[in-house]
């Protein structure tokens, strides 16, 4: 009998007007959540999505009602989606749109003010504690796990490995991150780390650089640089919007070839709706995307045993088995 192969497939469900590099504070719109309905064909294919909802679509009364029908129809699950940039408290004094978000000079203590209203406004709508959690641009940096567990989060999915750090955006380094889920411990309760699918083009890359990038000097420097790239040129992750459907499948088959188990795919809920994002301006574009979408998940469920889980579903499953994992540099899990 073949091994199963679980899949997750999630959705940030966020405002309009993001991929320009500005960010708005205040006024944003979530006309896109609309587009939501167009994912019928794949839920007719028996996936089950988690929804990242961040807090602009979940104070939207329009977004609410159709978040509700996929949830009581097709068994999607609500989870949080952290856009801190215009989830309260707010800062007054700032400008209403701004060009850089680093989530890293946020104190402890803003950041947990704006996670409990993101949490606080989904319980409102949904009656019930959520649990699942990503943050937004991946921005999560292993301070913030501590955090997760007291606000009651049990599964993250903010982890994209391969994924060095930059000093110039401020971004988190998960370079070294499995693509295996595990549990992060912490003082208040372990959380299951979903991370994103990602698959180095060639099996030297993670090890040669991860040896490499700690050092000092020259060497160390481009190390350092090529990890903070290597999304570009040496490895491809499950983020359907960037790839053709061959490198999908290519990758895909790479991966479970080589033990993979769980695959994590996701895109954004602006990508559905025509000129919502500035790479998908038109219509065409849009159902070419759908049409990628299920004719790779068609595929994957021809090949495979797949079973399509909700992140919530998946730690109940595969959590009692995996495993804890510590790490003394880097921002994807957590030291003992």
């Amino acid at each position: 009998m073949s091994r199963p192969v679980y899949l997750v497939v999630s959705l940030d469900v966020e405002e309009e007007g993001l991929f320009t590099g500005y960010y708005a504070q205040s006024g944003v719109t979530v006309t896109n959540t609309a587009a939501l309905t167009r994912l019928a064909p794949l839920l007719a294919l028996k996936i089950k999505p988690t929804l990242f909802c961040a807090y602009p679509v979940l104070a939207d009364c329009a977004s609410r009602s159709i978040l509700k029908s996929l949830r009581d129809n097709a068994g999607a699950e609500i989870a949080a989606h952290l856009h801190h940039w215009n989830t309260p408290p707010l800062a007054t004094e700032t400008k209403a749109v701004l060009t850089r978000v680093p989530a890293k000079e946020l104190s402890d203590e803003l950041f947990s003010a704006k996670l409990n209203s993101v949490l606080m406004m989904a319980r409102d709508f949904i009656d019930t504690p959520v649990t699942s959690f990503r943050m937004g641009r991946w921005d999560l940096h292993r301070s913030r796990f501590p955090l997760l567990a007291r606000a009651g989060i049990l599964t993250d999915a903010s982890v994209r490995p391969l994924h060095g750090n930059s000093a110039k955006t401020q971004s988190p380094d998960h370079f070294a991150a499995p693509s295996t889920p595990y549990w992060v411990p912490t003082a208040s309760g372990h959380i299951f780390e979903v991370p994103l699918t990602v698959t180095p083009l060639f099996s030297a890359i993670p090890s040669l650089l991860n040896a490499r990038r700690r050092g000092k000097g020259t060497l160390a420097q481009c190390a350092r640089y090529l990890a903070s790239t290597t999304n570009y040129w040496g490895a491809l992750a499950l983020l359907p919007v960037y790839h053709p459907l061959w490198a999908m499948q290519a990758i895909t088959a790479y991966y479970l070839a080589c033990g993979g188990q769980v695959l994590s795919l996701t895109w954004h809920s602006s990508e559905m709706q025509p000129g919502a994002t500035p790479h998908l301006p038109t219509e065409s574009h849009v159902h070419k995307l759908l049409a990628k979408l299920t004719a790779y998940l068609v595929w994957l469920f021809r090949h495979y045993d797949v079973h399509s889980l909700t992140m919530n579903e998946l730690r109940n499953t595969l959590g009692p088995s995996a495993k804890v994992l510590t790490a003394s540099e880097g921002d994807w899990t957590l030291s003992r």
